[in-house]
């Protein structure tokens, strides 16, 4: 047979291979049918590509690997918190260390984090300090999410990633020396950071676009996005053990680091597109360009901000999205709270049970994926499939939440609840995390990066939301906090159910020109 691709690259169809775009064409979503009803490899391509081994999963263990430097660089400074401050009672949202971090440390104010290393410089930061250093990351986030994903689908996601990548790393390093030049300069940093996490995480979906055949989205999307939990709970394990023998510096320093090392690595192994990749298997170029034949342009589309505005597919994919961060941020900052105050235990200071939830949260992501995929060849329709998902990443973990107050005599059901709850929340990824690919595959990326953004607003919310509630009633505060997050969870589960959909829009599809 011969090759559909030229050297120069150039594109070359034979009548016997016009036939067998025209068999895909009548299933693709432009055509009678729509893309939800796409099933199984024999129906996407006229061939078998290599597998787990191929050159689209060592993209997709590289986005991994980025996401999972940029998320450990994202929390370690909640680990440090408590060896970079001579007094706190605020508790950070992870922290794993056992000796020298005692528990009295957290309470009461006149100890501190002991058996330090002696070089390491100590900081008089009261709990609203520490608080704006926290949050300043989120400020900078939510600026970069939605454009990003616009910029990765204009100039690739290759460089916005990498760009990511880099300039994160280098303000991880910067920052013990930020800390010491004061508080504006700390928090400078930290919002520049939050501006550069941004970018990779709103950027990286571009790649997908085309890199991913319609019936792998979700194991390949699960891949990549996984690196964000595996990152959490490597830095959760690691974190305080470098506090403590190194000192708390040499934590931003050797995650800072390990980013700027893998940034080469990303320049020289990440490529756009499969044409414009050196090393891949002609095979699979041609497996892969010839499933996204109907979905893919060659021609920048113009964002059809009116119709987007006015798709309810779309605000039941960013609402939901909202809702289900809203439960993830509760779950990971106050539910450990929770626990530590009715059982007077406090489960961060062991570094394994407090990154356990995350560990779980990483095999359910890849597990449910690869699941999300099977049932597509099992004439599961894709709408069904995303819904299913959706479902059973919000309703157990939501539930769990709910009934945490109510088992406060039981310490270890109360722990495996709230590490259910982290964990089985990851099944989303499959449903509404993936969604924008299968309703609007040509402007995905930003998409993607704007309903993240969206999501990211329940990181501000959320916080003061709940804590609003637990100064309010102290009886009754966690029962509160728990209840109304089942509620926001649900409203917004409810309503992708709804108005959901999996074929792509309209206002989604590529415009034909007229020329004379």
């Amino acid at each position: 047979m011969r090759q559909w691709y030229s050297h120069q690259g150039h594109q070359k169809i034979t009548s016997e291979e016009k036939n067998t775009v025209t068999t895909m064409t009548e299933l693709s979503p432009t055509a009678g049918k729509n893309s939800q009803d796409i099933q199984g490899d024999e129906k996407l391509s006229p061939r078998k590509a290599p597998g787990i081994c191929s050159t689209r999963y060592g993209i997709a263990f590289m986005v991994h690997l980025c996401n999972f430097i940029i998320m450990a660089q994202n929390i370690i400074m909640n680990i440090t918190m408590v060896a970079m401050v001579n007094s706190t009672t605020h508790q950070p949202s992870f922290n794993d260390s056992t000796e020298g971090l005692p528990i009295d440390s957290f309470g009461d104010p006149n100890n501190s984090p002991k058996s330090l290393p002696a070089g390491a410089p100590v900081y008089d930061w009261n709990p609203q300090i520490q608080g704006i250093i926290f949050s300043a990351i989120n400020y900078g986030m939510i600026l970069t999410l939605a454009p990003s994903g616009y910029l990765a689908g204009r100039v690739g996601t290759k460089r916005v990633v990498g760009a990511a990548l880099l300039g994160s790393s280098l303000l991880v390093l910067f920052t013990p020396l930020a800390a010491d030049f004061g508080l504006v300069f700390l928090t400078a940093t930290r919002i520049l950071q939050g501006m550069s996490l941004g970018l990779g995480y709103g950027g990286q979906f571009a790649i997908w676009e085309r890199w991913s055949p319609p019936h792998e989205r979700s194991r390949l999307c699960g891949v990549a996005i996984s690196g964000l939990l595996l990152g959490t709970s490597i830095a959760i394990l690691l974190g305080g053990i470098i506090s403590q023998t190194l000192g708390w510096p040499f934590v931003f320093y050797i995650f800072g680091g390990f980013g700027c090392v893998c940034f080469p690595l990303w320049c020289v192994l990440v490529y756009d597109e499969p044409i414009a990749h050196p090393w891949i298997n002609i095979t699979e170029k041609e497996y892969i360009l010839s499933s996204l034949a109907q979905q893919v342009s060659s021609t920048k589309q113009p964002l059809p901000i009116k119709a987007m505005v006015r798709s309810l597919p779309l605000w039941s994919m960013c609402v939901c999205c909202f809702s289900h961060q809203w439960l993830i941020n509760v779950i990971t900052i106050y539910a450990p709270t929770y626990i530590s105050s009715v059982f007077n235990i406090d489960i961060r200071n062991s570094g394994f049970l407090s990154a356990l939830p995350f560990i779980i949260a990483w095999v359910v992501c890849l597990l449910g994926s690869y699941l999300a995929d099977f049932l597509l060849t099992k004439n599961f329709r894709l709408v069904t499939v995303r819904k299913i998902a959706t479902v059973l990443g919000n309703l157990p973990s939501s539930t769990f939440l709910l009934v945490l107050p109510f088992v406060a005599s039981n310490y270890i059901i109360a722990v495996s609840l709230l590490t259910l709850s982290c964990g089985l929340g990851l099944l989303c990824q499959p449903g509404i995390y993936v969604n924008a690919l299968d309703i609007a595959p040509r402007h995905s990326s930003f998409l993607m990066g704007m309903s993240r953004a969206f999501a990211q607003l329940s990181a501000v919310l959320a916080p003061t939301v709940s804590g609003f509630l637990l100064s309010q009633d102290p009886e009754f505060g966690w029962r509160n906090v728990f209840s109304l997050s089942f509620v926001i969870n649900t409203l917004g589960l409810i309503f992708y159910l709804i108005f959901g959909k999996a074929d792509v829009q309209d206002w989604a599809k590529e415009r034909k020109l007229t020329h004379l």
